[in-house]
C-alpha cells in the first residue's frame, strides 16, 4: 500500500478579496474530488487572497499510480484558468 500527499502552491488570477477566493477554491476543489479519486482540502495561505495552498491525498497500490493522477490534477487546474500552479511538493509512504 502506498499513501501519496501532494501539495500545490497556487496563484489566483480573480480573486479582488477573500470572499471571492474562497469561491475559486471551492471551485477547483470540487471539481478535483469529482474528477479524480483523491482527498482535497485547502491547507494553506488562507488569509491571503491571491495565493493558495491545496493539498490532496491518495491511496494506491504503486507509487506511479499515485504519480500519475496528481499530474492529471496539476493539468486539470491549468486547464480551468482559474490559477496558476507556482509549486509543487509530492511525497509518498509505502507500507506493505
Amino acid at each position: 500500500m502506498v499513501v501519496g500527499i501532494m501539495k500545490l502552491e497556487l496563484i489566483l488570477h480573480a480573486p479582488q478579496n477573500l470572499k471571492e477566493k474562497r469561491g475559486v477554491v471551492k471551485k477547483i476543489l470540487g471539481r478535483c474530488r469529482e474528477r479524480f479519486p483523491v482527498s482535497a482540502a485547502e491547507v494553506g495561505c488562507q488569509d491571503l487572497w491571491q495565493r493558495s495552498e491545496i493539498g490532496f491525498s491518495m491511496v494506491g497500490n504503486a507509487e506511479p499510480e499515485i504519480q500519475s493522477v496528481f499530474s492529471r490534477i496539476e493539468d486539470e487546474i491549468d486547464r480551468l484558468g482559474l490559477a496558476e500552479v507556482i509549486a509543487r511538493e509530492d511525497e509518498y509512504l509505502h507500507y506493505s
